[in-house]
């Protein structure tokens, strides 16, 4: 990373929980075969930097947001080590497991988040607006982080954020960037947007 912004007024707290933060909630697995298999070697491989290299803890809920003691599940393993898992073959009568969703809690200098600056690289006067990661990236070699923790675009004209905007957007993630397009909108327009990257305080 050659160039973030990472002033104090910058940083900002994921998701706290006393000394440690937590990370977003991850579900790559459904029961619908041999179990629920959320292990941190299958969750890494798909959510590339979202998780800290030790985590200090596991919290398990199902989706619907009961914890493990009320779901009732005989669990397989929870720990920081392998991750989470639920195997229908330790469920008595049967019984097929829950499908949960794991987070993770890691040391508070991983829930830093330093933004880059804002990026504008287009307009909507054409098929949309599209800030899309691949793009800024070309455009602005060595400037964007490899792996972003987290994603704001706002509008250019009022700095709205884009979600309060009700406008429909094609792409709006971390991983891809932000892209409205013109077709998706009632009014046949997007509006002008900018972005910027979250990226961990290195």
């Amino acid at each position: 990373i050659t160039v973030i912004h990472c002033l104090v007024a910058n940083l900002s707290p994921l998701k706290y929980l006393g000394p440690e933060c937590w990370t977003e909630w991850f579900d790559r697995d459904d029961p619908s075969g041999t179990g629920d298999w959320e292990t941190l070697s299958d969750l890494r491989k798909e959510y590339p930097g979202k998780i800290c290299s030790k985590p200090v803890g596991v919290e398990a809920r199902t989706l619907s947001g009961l914890t493990v003691a009320a779901a009732g599940d005989v669990i397989y393993v929870s720990d920081t080590t392998t991750g989470f898992v639920c195997r229908n073959q330790d469920q008595p009568r049967n019984k097929m497991c829950n499908d949960y969703r794991v987070r993770f809690s890691c040391p508070p200098a991983f829930c830093k988040v330093c933004w880059t600056k804002w990026y504008n690289r287009d307009a909507p006067s054409g098929t949309g607006d599209w800030e899309n990661l691949i793009n800024l990236r070309t455009e602005n070699p060595g400037q964007i982080c490899d792996h972003p923790l987290s994603i704001e675009a706002v509008t250019t004209d009022t700095l709205t954020p884009a979600v309060s905007t009700g406008q429909t957007f094609f792409i709006y993630n971390q991983n891809e960037g932000f892209v409205c397009r013109n077709t998706d909108q009632k009014s046949g327009w997007c509006r002008d947007y900018k972005v910027r990257f979250g990226c961990p305080c290195n």
